[in-house]
């Protein structure tokens, strides 16, 4: 299986009654639980850690939206090197 060809779990609501099992779940997996209700899904469960791993994620794709539409409506881009001495400049230990 290929790192993109991820299964998701797919639990019913009544799982939810072993929380100690779902939560071993959601830790080792690392990823969502989907929590089905009748056979439709209902909820999605994570752990905190996950949560904050996708949060960063959209994020950073929201930033990266935000910097393409710059560029397209043709804002100057800045140098590299000019960012990078700037970052070391504010984040250096002193």
């Amino acid at each position: 299986m290929q790192g993109d060809d991820i299964v998701p779990e797919i639990r019913p609501i009544k799982d939810l009654r072993n929380t100690t099992e779902i939560s071993e779940i959601c830790h080792s997996k690392q990823e969502p639980i989907f929590i089905t209700k009748n056979g439709y899904g209902d909820l999605v469960i994570m752990s905190i850690e996950t949560y904050e791993r996708e949060m960063a994620r959209v994020d950073l794709y929201k930033k990266l939206a935000e910097a393409e539409g710059q560029i397209a409506e043709g804002m100057p881009l800045l140098e590299a090197e000019d960012v990078f001495e700037k970052l070391r400049g504010k984040y250096a230990r002193k």
